[in-house]
């Protein structure tokens, strides 16, 4: 299936994931599904740990080429600290398919929030 033409969407729905991280770092964290067009605005990881550091890596998977990037690769994030990934301001698409992996050196110590927005021209 193809992605849909964002000239002709019919709905743009604002939504928020949000997890856990552990130390798989090919983690699978948010997958854009069949017909629709994900737009990314916000990815976050926190550290929830009260006095460790943790190192963060996020991926971007593209279904098309199975092809993994690197949007952050071993970042530390200080304890009780946040590390913005990517900002609205340098928003990327996910078509039908690409993925957002994440994972930390650490179980249990980050979490990631994803604020996105679902086209669909159905």
């Amino acid at each position: 299936m193809a992605a849909p033409n964002i000239v002709n969407v019919s709905s743009i729905y604002g939504k928020t994931y949000s997890n856990e991280l552990n130390t798989t770092v090919t983690a699978s964290q948010l997958v854009c599904p069949s017909n629709k067009v994900l737009k990314i605005n916000t990815i976050i990881c926190g550290n929830k740990d009260g006095s460790n550091s943790v190192d963060v890596t996020v991926l971007f998977m593209d279904n098309s080429t199975s092809s993994m990037r690197t949007l952050a690769n071993l970042i530390t994030v200080p304890a009780k600290s946040t590390l913005v990934v990517l900002s609205k301001d340098t928003s990327i698409y996910l078509e039908e398919g690409d993925e957002i992996k994440a994972g930390a050196s650490a179980n249990s110590d980050a979490d990631i929030i994803i604020s996105y927005e679902e086209l669909d021209d159905a």
